[in-house]
């Protein structure tokens, strides 16, 4: 989900797809702009916010998408503006949240995990974007996702980088009492892969992986539910048939050398690292899998929020403004070398560019570069209309989801476990 969604497109979906930009549908329709040099991001910040603070009231009045989408196209985007302002003042609330008062705790600490998927979170210290809006945040490297929930529920922690069901699993008291937790934004989408231990370079067939080990971050992840559903759809039973351990992702290589694991589901990051030790090979993104799929959130508690709303708030523009920054290819490299350092991410720098950029070593002697063809240019050239978006239901390994019919998905499966 884009933290900048145009919540005035009648054709796109406020969903979790989409891309980084916020300007398109799906990634690849972005890779696609950016191929082509059409991919920029909002001119300013005030376009960036008003772009926020809309897609933010447009889920709230319209929370089935298709309403929203049916609503637009009958009236059109700048009638639904004009109505929409009528109640509800989009320009001020804008200003509000650009223009917040002073904060009233500029001392903040930030939890965060060692990945690439934190990267906007991380980024935000070293290049003083949180000093930007008078905040001095201490972004914590921590140990593991459970150290995480624990110190962010202890109140250790002002806000932190949290797996995108965390935040669920602890507001439904899932594990613990349930205490109320905000997402204001998914840090991510994609950018996981299955890293296999170089000894089973012959072994790319899913079906003959039972018996083996796996990895995952933690129980209430997207790696949990994406490496389930790839063992499951190949006739690998992900309850008897295989091992999976809940491993810190830090921990996963060093797991993987020592043969504990002989193979995990993890951040870009984690998988490259194991590339360049030259202990793994990547088998597979996660973007193959589900593309579009989320992955890490930047969350706080709804009392931080209430009680410190002008922190919070700063907190939240400081890292919408990084993000932004991260969307442009063009600032990469420098990001890579800011987030690469034994307090943030703890990685060469080539691992991290090979993460950012899109170019890299596939572990078995290749190199990759995860960009969709332009193959709407070309269909163009050829005097052809190409569609508007290649992402237009929601499906995982070519099985569609209907939010509608949720038990006839799940029947669909030979190999499946609901509750």
């Amino acid at each position: 989900m884009s933290t900048f969604d145009d919540a005035f497109d009648a054709d796109r979906k406020l969903s979790r797809s989409g891309c980084g930009c916020g300007q398109h549908r799906s990634m690849e329709e972005h890779d696609r702009a950016a191929l082509t040099l059409r991919c920029e991001a909002p001119p300013n910040d005030d376009a960036r916010y008003e772009g926020v603070v809309a897609s933010a009231v447009m889920r709230a009045i319209f929370p089935k998408d298709a309403a929203r989408r049916a609503f637009l196209k009958s009236v059109g985007a700048s009638t639904a503006l004009a109505a929409i302002s009528q109640f509800f003042p989009i320009k001020t609330a804008t200003e509000v949240f650009a223009e917040a008062g002073a904060p009233e705790k500029k001392d903040l600490k930030v939890g965060f995990i060692p990945i690439t998927c934190a990267t906007p979170i991380i980024m935000a210290a070293p290049l003083g974007f949180y000093a930007k809006y008078g905040l001095n945040v201490e972004v914590v490297k921590t140990a593991g996702w459970a150290v995480i929930r624990d110190k962010t529920i202890n109140k250790e922690y002002d806000a932190a980088h949290m797996l995108a069901p965390m935040p669920i699993a602890i507001s439904l008291g899932l594990g613990a009492q349930p205490i109320p937790f905000t997402v204001p934004a998914i840090e991510n989408i994609n950018g996981q892969g299955i890293t296999l231990a170089i000894k089973h370079k012959d072994r790319r067939d899913p079906k003959g992986w039972k018996g083996m080990k796996f990895a995952i971050p933690f129980d209430y992840s997207m790696h949990n539910y994406l490496l389930r559903y790839y063992l499951a759809e190949h006739g690998v039973d992900p309850d008897t048939d295989v091992q999976l351990r809940s491993v810190p992702p830090p921990e996963m290589v060093a797991n993987l050398r020592a043969d504990n694991i002989d193979g995990f589901l993890a951040p870009d990051n984690i998988c490259q690292r194991a590339i360049y030790d030259g202990v793994g090979f990547l088998h597979i993104l996660s973007k193959e899998i589900w593309d579009g799929h989320p992955c890490c959130s930047f969350a706080a508690s709804r009392e931080f929020i209430t009680t410190s709303p002008n922190s919070f708030a700063a907190l939240t523009r400081a890292i919408i403004d990084a993000t932004a920054y991260a969307s442009r290819p063009e600032n990469r490299k420098q990001i890579a070398e800011a987030i690469a350092p034994a307090n943030y991410i703890n990685a060469p720098v080539t691992v991290l560019e090979q993460v950012l950029t899109g170019t890299y070593a596939d572990g078995l002697g290749g190199v990759k570069t995860d960009v969709a063809t332009d193959t709407g240019k070309v269909m163009k050239d050829m005097g052809l209309s190409p569609p508007a978006t290649s992402y237009k239901s929601f499906s995982v390994m070519g099985k569609p989801f209907d939010p509608a019919k949720p038990d006839e998905y799940v029947a669909s499966f030979k190999i499946r476990k609901s509750s």
